[in-house]
């Protein structure tokens, strides 16, 4: 008699595939720009880095949208610690 496992192959894939679907949104999420000028409209609880030069070293610029008002999303900017290597 064969014992049938709970999960077959291609359960174990769609599950696969659904993880990745959804990790993929968080990865691409972070968005650096050269200037401020660049950084359009930023929506509630969306994060961008501005790479300026404005920061000391080993820092970039973070800028988020905090707190709905009647005008719209206001930003918060400040300085971060800057992960990984500077990419060109």
């Amino acid at each position: 008699m064969t014992r049938v496992h709970p999960l077959r192959p291609t359960a174990w894939l769609f599950a696969a595939l659904a993880s990745l679907a959804l990790a993929a949104p968080a990865m691409a999420q972070m968005q650096i720009f050269p200037r401020e000028q660049d950084v359009p409209d930023v929506r509630l609880g969306q994060r961008v880095q501005v790479d300026d030069g404005s920061c000391p070293a080993g820092q970039i610029k973070e800028i988020s949208g905090t707190t709905l008002t009647t005008a719209g999303v206001t930003r918060v900017k400040k300085c971060v610690p800057r992960l990984g290597t500077k990419k060109r």
